[in-house]
C-alpha cells in the first residue's frame, strides 16, 4: 500500500491533502470495471450470445483462407470491428484466428447439406503449418466425392495456401498476383554472439545428440546432426507438397520442382498461367460473375466461416461422450497462453468425474516446454486410463518432446504425415551473467551453511564449476530416463530401442509409424473413430474441452500490441531468466 500526503493552501490555512492510495484506487477500478462490464453484457446479450444462422438454398460457402489458423475456434468476438475501426488497433482484422474444427466441421455440413451448392476458397494467406494445411485438403478432397464444386481465388497465394487451394476445380489469380511457388525453407536464429557482447554465456546441460533446442545458445550456425533432421523432415514435407500439387494440377513432381528454380513468387501472372498453377486471371472485385456460373444462379447466398458454424447440427440424444480435449501451444506448469499443466490436470479431473464419458481424445498440436508440466500431465492421463477409459491421440501440427511426453501414453496415437513428432530428449539451460556483472560493475559476496547452499546464486553470477556442473547434468539426465521409460511403457518397446530413436531427434509422421511412435497416419475424424471402436459404443455425442473463451477475455488480447522484436526479446529473456529443464524441440520458421 502507498498512501501518499501532500498538503493544500485556503487563504492563510495550511491542511494536508489525503490521496487514494494504490489499494483504494485498484478497488475503485475493479469496482467500475466489473459494474461496466455488467451493464454492457446486458445491452449487449444478443450480440454476445450470437444466434443460429437459418441455412438457405443456394448457399456458398466462402471459406476465407486469412488470419491465424488455431485449432479450436473461439466465440465470435462482438468487438473486433469495433476494434478494427480506430487507428491504434487497425491492424486487428488482420490478427484475427480461424478454427480448424471450425473449417473442418463447415466443410462436412457443405458436403451433406444440398442447400450448400459447393465452396469458394478466398484469399491465400492463411498462416498455417503444413499438418493443417493437409488436414484441410483432405476434407476438401472428400468433399468433392458429393460432386459439388471449388473454386479457388486470390491476389497472392502462400505456398502453403496453394497446396490447399490446388484441389479447386479452378484456380483464379488476380492478375497482378504471384503464386509463392518457391521450395521450402527451414531458418532458425543464432543468439550467441549477442549473448557474447552483453557479457551473458548460456551454460548447456541437454541428453541426445540431436537435441538442438540449445544450440543458438552456444553455436552459431546448425550442427551436422542437426542439418541432417532438418533436410530429411523438409524434404518429406516438399514431396508431399509436389505429389499433391501434382495430382491435382497433372504436373509431375519434376516439373513442379523445376517451377519452384524459377521462384514463381516473383514472376508475372501470366508466367503463373502459362505454367499451369492457375487457370484464370480474374480480378477480386469481378469473383462474382465466376461463382454464378458454378452457382448455376445470380441468386446465391455466401456464408463464411463463423456464420456457417452457427447453422445448427443435428444432436445426438445418446448418453454415452467421447471427449476431446484440445491441447495447443507450449507447455508451461502455471502459466502462460498455451498448455497450462495445472489447468490440464484440473480439466482431465473434471473428465474422470463425468460418468457419461466413455472415451477420450486428445489433440496435441504441441512443440513441449516443461519437463515436469509435461509429467504431470501424463500422469493425469494415466488415471483416466485407469478408470477403463480409452484414450487416444491425434497428433497436429507438431507433437514433439513434451508434446509427444503427454502423448505416448495414450492406447493408440494418430499423426498426419507431416506432423513434426519425436525429439525425444531433455535440455536445461542456466545463464552465467558474471562477465555481465563485472561490466556494471556489480559485485557478490554471502555467507552458507553447507557446501552447495549458494549453488543456484553461484552458477548465475560466477558460472559452473565442473562440480556443480554435473550434479545438473545429472538431473537433466535423471529427467531423459523418466521421458524414455515413459515413452517405452506406451509404446511397449524396451527403453534401449525409444534410446536408440530418441536422442531429441525430430520425425515426420509417415517415419513416426515405420519405427513405432505413431500407430497410424490419419486426423482427428480417425481418432473420434477408433475411440468409439475402443469404448465399444454403438453411439455417443461429442463434447469438447476448455471451454470456449468468452469474448470479454477476447477484447483484453486486443490491447497487446506486443511487436514481433519485442516478443522475441521476451522470449530470450524467459530462455535466461532460471535454470529449467524443459522437454521442448527449436523453434523453427518454415517458409
Amino acid at each position: 500500500m502507498c498512501f501518499r500526503r501532500k498538503v493544500v493552501v485556503e487563504g492563510d490555512q495550511v491542511r494536508p491533502r489525503r490521496r487514494v492510495g494504490c489499494l483504494g484506487g485498484c478497488l475503485i477500478f475493479f469496482a467500475v470495471y466489473f459494474i461496466c462490464s455488467a451493464i454492457l453484457g446486458w445491452l449487449m446479450g444478443d450480440m454476445l450470445s450470437p444466434s443460429a444462422v437459418t441455412l438457405k438454398d443456394k448457399t456458398v460457402y466462402r471459406l476465407e483462407l486469412n488470419g491465424t489458423l488455431v485449432e479450436q475456434a473461439q466465440e465470435e468476438n462482438p468487438f473486433a470491428d469495433l476494434m478494427g475501426q480506430m487507428p491504434y488497433y487497425g491492424n486487428y482484422a488482420d490478427q484475427s484466428t480461424v478454427g480448424l474444427d471450425e473449417i473442418l466441421s463447415n466443410i462436412r455440413l457443405a458436403k451433406n447439406d444440398d442447400k450448400i451448392l459447393g465452396i469458394w476458397l478466398d484469399g491465400g494467406q492463411l498462416a498455417m503449418a503444413p499438418a493443417s494445411a493437409k488436414t484441410i485438403r483432405d476434407a476438401l478432397l472428400d468433399f468433392k466425392t458429393s460432386g459439388k464444386w471449388i473454386v479457388a481465388s486470390a491476389a497472392n497465394y502462400g505456398q502453403t495456401n496453394y497446396y490447399i487451394a490446388s484441389v479447386a476445380d479452378r484456380i483464379c489469380l488476380d492478375p497482378t498476383g504471384q503464386v509463392q511457388w518457391n521450395g521450402l525453407t527451414a531458418q532458425k536464429m543464432y543468439y550467441t554472439r549477442a549473448m557474447e557482447k552483453l557479457g551473458v554465456e548460456m551454460q548447456i546441460l541437454k541428453v541426445g545428440t540431436f537435441k538442438s533446442a540449445v544450440e543458438p545458445f552456444f553455436r552459431t550456425s546448425m550442427s551436422e546432426a542437426d542439418r541432417l533432421q532438418t533436410e530429411q523432415y523438409l524434404a518429406g514435407i516438399w514431396d508431399e507438397y509436389k505429389t499433391a500439387v501434382g495430382a491435382s494440377r497433372k504436373l509431375t513432381p519434376e516439373q513442379l520442382s523445376a517451377l519452384a528454380d524459377r521462384y514463381m513468387g516473383l514472376q508475372e501472372a501470366d508466367e503463373q498461367l502459362k505454367a499451369g498453377l492457375v487457370d484464370t486471371l480474374v480480378y477480386g472485385q469481378d469473383m462474382d460473375s465466376l461463382i454464378r456460373i458454378f452457382a448455376g444462379t445470380k441468386d446465391y447466398t455466401t456464408l463464411n466461416t463463423g456464420k456457417l458454424a452457427l447453422v445448427k447440427r443435428p444432436e445426438s440424444k445418446a448418453k454415452d461422450k467421447v471427449a476431446v480435449l484440445y491441447l495447443e501451444g507450449e507447455i508451461s506448469d502455471e502459466s502462460g497462453d498455451g498448455i497450462v499443466g495445472k489447468n490440464v490436470i484440473k480439466t482431465l479431473k473434471k473428465i474422470r468425474k463425468d460418468k457419461s464419458i466413455k472415451a477420450l481424445v486428445l489433440r496435441v498440436n504441441s512443440p513441449g516446454g516443461s519437463a515436469d508440466a509435461s509429467e504431470q500431465i501424463w500422469r493425469a492421463v494415466q488415471k483416466i486410463k485407469a478408470d477403463s477409459i480409452p484414450v487416444v491421440v491425434s497428433m497436429g501440427d507438431y507433437a514433439a518432446s513434451g508434446g509427444y511426453y503427454i502423448s505416448c501414453g495414450a492406447d493408440y496415437i494418430f499423426a498426419e504425415p507431416t506432423t513434426i513428432t519425436g525429439s525425444i530428449g531433455i535440455f536445461g539451460t542456466v545463464p552465467n551473467v558474471n562477465k555481465l556483472r563485472d561490466k556494471v560493475g556489480l559485485d557478490i559476496d554471502g555467507v552458507k551453511t553447507n557446501q552447495h547452499s549458494d549453488l543456484e546464486a553461484n552458477i548465475f553470477y560466477k558460472g559452473m564449476n565442473a562440480e556443480e556442473h554435473a550434479l545438473m547434468q545429472t538431473m537433466v539426465e535423471r529427467g531423459y530416463d523418466l521421458f524414455t521409460r515413459r515413452c517405452a511403457e506406451g509404446r511397449h518397446m524396451s527403453q534401449d530401442a525409444i534410446k536408440a530413436i530418441g536422442e531429441g531427434r525430430v520425425w515426420l509422421g509417415t517415419k513416426g509409424v515405420e519405427i513405432g511412435i505413431v500407430d497410424e497416419l490419419g486426423n482427428i475424424d480417425n481418432a473420434i473413430a477408433m475411440a468409439v471402436e475402443l469404448a465399444e459404443l454403438e453411439s455417443y455425442q461429442l463434447t469438447y474441452f476448455p471451454e470456449k473463451q468468452d469474448p470479454f477475455a477476447e477484447m483484453l488480447k486486443m490491447f497487446d500490441q506486443t511487436t514481433d522484436e519485442e516478443k522475441l526479446l521476451l522470449k530470450l529473456r524467459d530462455f535466461c531468466s532460471k535454470p529449467r529443464i524443459m522437454a521442448r524441440m527449436d523453434d523453427v520458421i518454415i517458409k
